[in-house]
């Protein structure tokens, strides 16, 4: 069991973090942290889509990401479903390849993409150019090249430099690209400073407050080039005070109106982007697909209907919300260390490379023993790497059983979302695959890297 997951506050460990609980079994798995068909079995053996993690380890090794595509699947459906009417964009920086990119389109969602190697991702999946949104603060002219030739649904313009060069391509190639407008609105999200993308000292987006967001949709209508059909906006992520949403929301309807006042267009688009957090311990208490959906068309339609504007067509971009909790890493126990009674260090062979954000962001995740049963009473426990760095911490705090050992089997809940995507070869250490599990049958969908990949690159 999590140590965030059940029981009473653990006095007896004054070192313990004062949100930290002690578990009443640590063999009890906390549903909302796991993928839905994740169970332990009468031997503590934890299994997913039909197949248990000791054979996972034994066929494919570990480290691993482990995709439960029922779960995967289910929330695509969720979300699709609570929006429908609208767009729902899979945002694909949370986690990207093919096979997932495959499983989104199948279940009719639509796709955001932030580079060219994801546009590139996204079209040799089979994903309809139509269905993809082509995002980020600096695209190059061979991105916005590419996005334009292979027809890209939507272009969400970041700068006045960019409706430049992608008004100029436009018009060499005799074609109107449908844009939308990125609205820094001036929302700061209540998240890791790193994530919070609306206050205005940022890179992203035009400014609502300084006018500049008025004056790239004013650009952009009045050239014949580009189509423009809607605002965006995105106020971080990993947040769950939906308040933010609805400021942001009225901030770029009024912006709406502003346009529709001066212009004669009412826009037939908004996009409120996506941010939409998960649970990572039993801190975290996210919202339903359903609820959000709810929240949001209310706070629309309202806004809408004091500025007399015709409710637009909304679309949203969930990227961590669908696949974050489809997703858990396993590992193995290398070495187990006691430092002076503080604290047990639990050592896995894999580390910030293969999951960076806790380095990063100070995130927390959540851990258990996954191969076996125990009725070993907790200890306090920090989950950490294998690599040459202090800070290369998996698990902050976690109470795990007094006995855990070598050779255990460990994994870690909510790793969908960032940690392939951001997974690195620091200290020449080979990326794990990602492995999905559906019906019993596992199959790789992204191959664990070997020292041959490393050594392919370098042509020294």
């Amino acid at each position: 069991m999590s140590a965030h997951e059940a029981g009473a506050l653990h006095a007896e460990i004054g070192h313990a973090p004062v949100w930290l609980r002690q578990p009443a079994d640590v063999n009890t798995l906390l549903p909302q942290l796991w993928p839905r068909t994740v169970e332990r079995g009468a031997d503590g053996v934890l299994s997913v889509g039909g197949r248990t993690v000791r054979e996972l380890a034994e066929e494919y090794g570990t480290p691993a990401y482990v995709l439960d595509e029922v779960d995967f699947r289910a929330r695509c459906r969720e979300w699709r479903d609570a929006f429908a009417g609208g767009e729902v964009h899979y945002a694909s920086k949370a986690f990207c390849c093919k096979a997932v990119v495959r499983i989104v389109a199948e279940e009719g969602l639509s796709l955001d993409v932030c580079t060219g190697g994801e546009l590139a991702v996204a079209l040799a999946a089979g994903m309809p150019a139509g269905r993809i949104a082509l995002h980020g603060n600096n695209k190059s002219v061979a991105e916005l090249t590419r996005a334009i030739e292979a027809g890209v649904g939507r272009i969400v313009v970041d700068s006045f430099d960019e409706i430049d060069r992608l008004t100029a391509l436009a018009r060499a190639r005799g074609v109107r690209p449908r844009v939308m407008v990125r609205v820094t609105a001036g929302v700061e999200a209540h998240t890791h400073e790193f994530i919070a993308t609306a206050h205005e000292d940022q890179k992203f987006g035009f400014s609502l407050a300084s006018g500049a967001a008025a004056k790239a949709a004013s650009r952009i209508l009045h050239e014949d080039a580009l189509e423009l059909v809607g605002l965006h906006s995105h106020i971080g992520s990993q947040i769950f005070d939906t308040s933010g949403f609805e400021i942001s929301a009225r901030r770029v309807l009024s912006l709406h109106a502003a346009i529709r006042d001066e212009h004669g267009v009412e826009l037939p688009e908004l996009d409120l982007g996506g941010g939409y957090g998960i649970a990572y311990t039993s801190q975290d208490t996210p919202s339903t697909a359903a609820d959000l959906a709810a929240g949001l068309r209310k706070i629309v339609a309202e806004e809408c209907g004091l500025r007399n504007l015709a409710v637009p067509r909304l679309s949203v971009e969930p990227g961590r919300a669908i696949v974050g909790p489809a997703v858990f890493t396993l590992y193995e126990v290398g070495t187990v260390k006691d430092v002076d009674g503080i604290r047990t260090y639990v050592s896995v062979d894999g580390g910030m490379s293969d999951n960076i954000r806790t380095a990063l962001y100070n995130a927390h995740y959540s851990a258990t023993v996954a191969g076996r049963a125990s009725s070993a009473p907790p200890i306090l426990a920090r989950v950490v790497g294998k690599h040459c760095e202090s800070g290369d911490i998996v698990v902050q705090d976690e109470f795990l059983p007094g006995d855990v050992q070598p050779g255990d089997l460990l994994a870690v809940p909510a790793t969908g979302a960032y940690c392939r995507s951001m997974a690195s070869n620091y200290n020449h250490v080979p990326r794990p695959p990602v492995l999905a599990v559906a019906g019993g049958v596992a199959r790789v969908i992204v191959r664990r890297e070997t020292e041959d990949d490393l050594l392919a690159l370098d042509v020294g």
